[in-house]
């Protein structure tokens, strides 16, 4: 079957699965996933799981991904904050649906090599930058000091302080908490200058590393 034929098979799923997002849909519809994926993994790329790829990191499952993007609610008018670029994969999902996206990864290989993939995909509304998640944009091009959607595809301990600070007013966070195994999908909104938490359902991404090299 071709690719673009298991996409289709794909997205089906993922509404029988209660994606009822359209805009979400289409993008996944529209972005190949065998592209961010390791040449030996390729003819998997369309089944309903997390993939290996560089640095024993994972792309993430598209049902856990399809959800975070519809909890998010997200706009043509959004600038997104995404930590862990990883593959790129979910940074050109989100290309389709906001304004920008401004995508934070620990992993200088992983960020240079999704770079170059994305660039390749024609994408000029993605910027990028290379160190600890933790701290968000920081020292980064555009100078972004809030967005309207935060989204974290590793599992913190707690939610970053640093993160919160970062979520514009009527934002809207996606952040996995937990240890290893099993965690649950944490939906962070500020309204009226107050910030709520609430809790959807479990995940399991890999751990949301503090890395002391990139410490200020």
């Amino acid at each position: 079957m071709r690719f673009e034929d298991q996409r289709h098979v794909l997205v089906n799923d993922l509404a029988i699965e209660g994606i009822t997002d359209q805009a979400v849909l289409a993008a996944i519809l529209k972005v190949p996933r065998e592209d961010y994926v390791l040449p030996e993994y390729r003819e998997y790329a369309y089944q309903n799981r997390p993939l290996p790829i560089l640095l024993s990191q994972t792309i993430s499952q598209p049902l856990m991904i399809a959800i975070m993007m519809q909890l998010l609610e997200l706009k043509k008018t959004d600038s997104v904050l995404e930590i862990g670029t990883g593959s790129g994969y979910q940074s050109a999902l989100l290309a389709e649906l906001v304004k920008e996206v401004c995508s934070v990864e620990r992993l200088d290989i992983l960020s240079l090599n999704a770079q170059k993939t994305l660039k390749n995909a024609g994408y000029k509304n993605i910027y990028f930058r290379i160190g600890d998640g933790h701290n968000g944009w920081q020292k980064a091009y555009p100078p972004r000091k809030v967005f309207d959607k935060i989204i974290v595809s590793a599992a913190a301990e707690s939610i970053p302080e640093s993160l919160i600070n970062q979520l514009a007013e009527g934002g809207i966070m996606a952040i996995p908490v937990g240890g290893s195994g099993m965690q649950i999908l944490n939906i962070v909104t500020r309204l009226n200058g107050e910030v709520s938490i609430r809790q959807t359902g479990g995940c399991s991404f890999v751990p949301f590393v503090n890395d002391d090299k990139f410490k200020r």
